[in-house]
């Protein structure tokens, strides 16, 4: 047996056994990761290639002459369905980096029926648009000046308290739209909301909303939309009438100045107490701008006097100046 083991033979059948195993086993290590490599890459390939559905909500773009004409009855978003490689889908529905708009330039007054278009998508993606298509009212464009009056609920206010006139800082506004529209406009309104039972005075932020004879909101573009209301209320019999006294605000030393009025005497509205301490209304008017004669329109301050409101709440002032 020991004559076995040293001899040459043996160890030379021991290598050779050693080495077949050797081989097998690289062999197999390979094939193990070449599988594993095909399948990763089949993985990137598949995720490469996957197809994506999305659908995305996008502003609709007109094109048209807007300085001519206005345009009603069209939706401010439309929906787009995208289908096509995921990754160029999700990066598109992110960025939304394409455009939907309807090519009104063609097209005269009137209604129509216009196919919406895209511009901006990937080759790769395909698109359905929802709604296909829509109708349009064009109509040629009209910019009209109103006057506003303040509007408000006489029924919120509390029992046995009474309102004055309203004012707004806004007196006439713009009305953009279509002719039909801006014909429909019966008159323009500050809409200021009341509590209910109000028995304070109001100074707040009112929406201008153009109404027609009906008193529905008419569908056109108002310039200022809003405007501040100031609305003077006090308990029944806590006011009374005092003159109104003019004084010049940032005068020139080396000028006289000297006020006309139509407005002699105002109805002022308090407590027992802050009507028994006023005599007089002064009336603070900035002569800054006044070089010979100027006729301004100025507001009445009620907190400077110590009174909660005023009626009315503004007064129409001539200024003349005069050298000393």
């Amino acid at each position: 047996m020991k004559k076995i083991f040293n001899s040459r033979w043996t160890y030379r059948l021991i290598s050779l056994f050693l080495a077949v195993c050797l081989f097998l086993y690289v062999n197999s290590s390979k094939n193990t990761t070449n599988q594993q490599m095909n399948n990763t890459s089949g993985t990137n390939s598949t995720t490469l290639t996957a197809t994506e559905h999305k659908t995305v909500s996008v502003q609709l773009r007109l094109n048209v002459d807007s300085d001519k004409y206005f345009v009603t009855g069209y939706p401010e978003k439309v929906k787009v369905r995208l289908r096509g490689p995921a990754a160029l889908v999700t990066a598109t529905a992110n960025t939304q980096n394409f455009r939907v708009f309807a090519n009104l330039t063609d097209l005269k007054a009137g209604e129509h029926t216009v196919r919406l278009k895209q511009d901006g998508l990937n080759r790769d993606i395909s698109y359905q648009i929802v709604p296909a298509s829509i109708k349009v009212n064009i109509q040629p464009r009209q910019t009209v000046s109103f006057p506003v009056s303040v509007q408000y609920d006489k029924s919120r206010i509390a029992k046995n308290y009474v309102a004055g006139s309203a004012t707004s800082d806004v007196t006439s506004v713009k009305a953009t739209g279509a002719e039909g529209e801006i014909d429909r406009i019966s008159k323009v309104v500050a809409q200021l909301n009341l509590a209910q039972n109000t028995k304070k005075s109001i100074n707040g932020e009112a929406v201008i909303e153009a109404l027609d004879r009906n008193g529905q909101t008419v569908n056109v573009i108002l310039t200022p939309a809003t405007t501040q209301v100031n609305l003077p209320i006090t308990a029944k019999g806590h006011s009374k009438k005092v003159p109104l006294s003019f004084k010049a605000k940032n005068a020139n030393s080396n000028q006289e100045y000297s006020f006309k009025s139509r407005t002699k005497t105002i109805q002022v509205f308090g407590s027992e107490s802050q009507l028994k301490a006023i005599s007089e209304f002064d009336a603070d008017v900035d002569v800054s701008d006044v070089k010979n004669q100027k006729t301004k329109t100025i507001s009445l301050d009620a907190g400077s006097n110590k009174v909660t409101g005023t009626d009315p709440a503004s007064v129409t002032v001539t200024v003349a100046t005069e050298s000393k």
